[in-house]
């Protein structure tokens, strides 16, 4: 079955990021936006459109003007979701940015699992910056050609020009020249240094004082005339000065530099898709010293499945309360009963494997379970109180006994998850409809099957079990 950590949301929203290169002004980032924002307003679907571009840098996601995000309200439709956002993306690609489509939850969801605001995250580690660039773009250029795959990008790491002050040290402390203070001072006076506030109504300014624009060029800037203690001197004297190109930025995490590859998939099993990528990274050869890390939604959906192994803790409950491997096997064979139907609703549903099923699932075996214990142990008291023997006529009467208890509490069960069952697609129900396919389909498998196997199991395999567990417990209630 397809898997996946949360089943798909309907949030009724979209989030679109528009990336552009870093050092784009704020202009052509403005225009390139209103682009945008004209062509998504074309699809039918698109009810209202709104932009923001750049992130203040007191923000805890601070992002350059190169960076947009376009929340897109959507109207309900009879084109499916997938469908609308694939039309989004063939419109936006003439674009001269690089498009990614989510929704708002969505990709906060992404961004706390792998601190990218994507499905996938491709990590690749190393030291030099230009050998990672250089991986990365191989890495997506491989990824190209797994299916599933949308939105794949490159984290934007590209060379920016910049102004190198290389300190003479021993002219420095020939002159009496603190490197320190001087590199504070430079700094200071050319990117500025707030110095007050300025008041304007309801509105502040920042007083910044800092060198006029052209002084700040590396021809007149080596010119600037610093303090000693034996009186001014050129900053040529104690400096050297260079143009050249820098990296806009450099990203960090666990104490390594990194570079990520991201993705998203559009509707393709994303356990699939995820398979495929390992596949290509075992036939990547990388450097010594440079690794890759996968990580996402995937990851978060493989560790709650191993979680789930410890619900065979189950078995051994049983076995505590009867002493008989038999019995305890013939309740939990309640539990693949119920697994049948829930199995085959997920797949008439369209429903991948998430946690929301198996949360579904785990409700599902405590109800089937219940079943089986209240069952064998109505046989064993009316054998142990009312003095009735093994056979045929003993699981005839207990089986009709609990036949009506079990009936009404499936049939009320079942009623109460029709309203979830019956609205898929409202949005905020994307986690109970899930929940709700695997235990109403379970409660009808488990409810038909188990009037039928459970007593028969018993007639063929319950004497022995049953006759030791009396002769044991004289006297003890089930």
């Amino acid at each position: 079955m397809p898997r996946a950590f949360l089943p798909p949301f309907n949030e009724g929203t979209l989030t679109i990021s528009l990336l552009l290169n870093p050092g784009t002004s704020l202009a052509e980032a403005n225009q390139v936006g209103t682009q945008a924002e004209q062509l998504i307003a074309t699809v039918p679907e698109v009810l209202h459109v709104g932009r923001r571009t750049g992130r203040a840098e007191q923000d805890e996601h601070a992002e350059g003007v190169h960076s947009s995000e376009i929340e897109v309200d959507l109207q309900p439709s009879k084109r499916p979701r997938e469908q609308v956002m694939a039309d989004l993306r063939a419109r936006l690609a003439a674009l001269p940015a690089v498009v990614s489509i989510g929704q708002p939850i969505s990709h906060r969801l992404d961004h706390l699992l792998s601190g990218v605001r994507a499905q996938i995250a491709l990590k690749v580690y190393g030291d030099d910056l230009d050998t990672l660039r250089g991986l990365a773009a191989d890495l997506q250029a491989r990824l190209q050609a797994v299916p599933g795959l949308t939105d794949l990008q490159t984290e934007k790491q590209v060379l920016i020009p910049q102004l190198k002050i290389h300190i003479d040290y021993e002219a420095a402390s020939r002159l009496g020249v603190a490197p320190g203070p001087l590199l504070r001072a430079l700094q200071e006076l050319i990117e500025g240094e707030r110095i007050g506030q300025i008041t304007q109504g309801a509105r502040r300014f920042d007083l910044v004082m800092r060198l006029p624009e052209a002084r700040r060029d590396a021809s007149r800037l080596d010119q600037l005339l610093i303090d000693t203690p034996t009186g001014h001197v050129p900053l040529s004297q104690v400096a050297r000065l260079e143009e050249g190109d820098g990296p806009n930025q450099i990203n960090r995490e666990n104490a390594r530099r990194r570079i990520v590859v991201s993705a998203n998939t559009n509707g393709r099993d994303l356990s699939a898709v995820v398979a495929d990528i390992r596949q290509v990274l075992a036939a990547q050869h990388l450097p010594e010293g440079y690794s890759t890390a996968l990580e996402g939604q995937f990851q978060a959906q493989e560790q709650a499945s191993q979680r789930m192994l410890w619900l065979s803790l189950i078995f051994m409950v049983l076995y505590s309360r009867y002493r008989s491997t038999v019995l305890a096997g013939i309740i939990m064979a309640n539990i693949p009963l119920a697994l049948v139907g829930s199995v085959v609703a997920l797949w008439w549903s369209g429903q991948p494997l998430s946690v929301a099923a198996l949360v579904g699932f785990i409700t599902l075996t405590g109800v089937a379970t219940r079943n089986g214990i209240l069952k064998i142990s109505h046989y064993i008291n009316l054998c142990r109180d009312e003095g009735e023997a093994f056979g045929q006529a003993l699981i005839v009467r207990g089986s009709l006994e609990r036949l009506t208890p079990v009936w009404m509490t499936a049939l009320v069960a079942a009623f109460a998850l029709l309203p979830l069952l019956w609205s898929a697609d409202a949005p905020g129900k994307e986690i109970l409809h899930p929940v709700a396919v695997v235990i109403f389909g379970g409660l009808v498998s488990a409810t038909l099957l188990d009037t039928v196997l459970t007593p028969v199991m018993f007639w063929l395999w319950g004497r022995k079990p049953l006759e030791h567990l009396l002769n044991s417990r004289q006297g003890d209630p089930f």
